[in-house]
């Protein structure tokens, strides 16, 4: 029969107590839905905004006829994000805004349609988030139009991203 040696015991028995005694690591807090979701706009904005400003002087280019321009697609994203915060708000839909043919001005019509779409997203309640609301026609919840329109701009983001490549443009967080 082998002996157990006392320092070996002790040894473990310190390891034992060690790691019973130290937290856990912290682990991160649940995110609510509203902070996902206002989070992604900021994602989106930079990227959107990024690449209007690097397709600059190129907004007019589209792959063929029939085909939103760069330009097309950057003016489409502001409009979606007024709807989206309107119908989110139930304020009262204004007509077609004229497109933005400015870089600089579409930059910054990009930028403040995301922090709109933020806050908006932000100040709603988890009740309100459940609350049905009609969009393109369809019955769906308030944060189901959220998703389905962040759904719609990531591939407004990869055509964009296309055109940007297809000019040999580099998207700015690539470099």
């Amino acid at each position: 029969m082998k002996t157990i040696r006392i320092g070996s015991v002790a040894y473990a028995l310190a390891i034992i107590a060690l790691v019973s005694v130290t937290p856990l690591q912290a682990q991160p807090a649940v995110q609510s839905a509203q902070t996902a979701l206002a989070k992604e706009a900021g994602t989106l904005s930079d990227k959107f905004t990024g690449l209007a400003r690097v397709m600059a002087g190129k907004y007019d280019w589209k792959p063929g006829s029939g085909v939103r321009s760069a330009g097309d697609v950057f003016n489409l994203i502001v409009e979606e994000n007024e709807l989206l915060a309107r119908t989110l708000t139930g304020a009262a839909g204004g007509g077609r805004p004229a497109p933005i043919t400015d870089p600089e001005k579409l930059q910054e019509a990009l930028k403040a349609s995301y922090a709109n779409l933020q806050q908006t997203i932000a100040g709603l309640s988890d009740a309100d988030l459940k609350a049905p609301v009609k969009l393109f026609g369809r019955d769906m919840t308030k944060e189901a139009a959220v998703r389905y329109l962040f759904g719609d701009q990531h591939e407004h983001l990869g055509q964009s991203i296309a055109y940007a490549r297809l000019n040999s443009v580099v998207p700015p967080w690539s470099k």
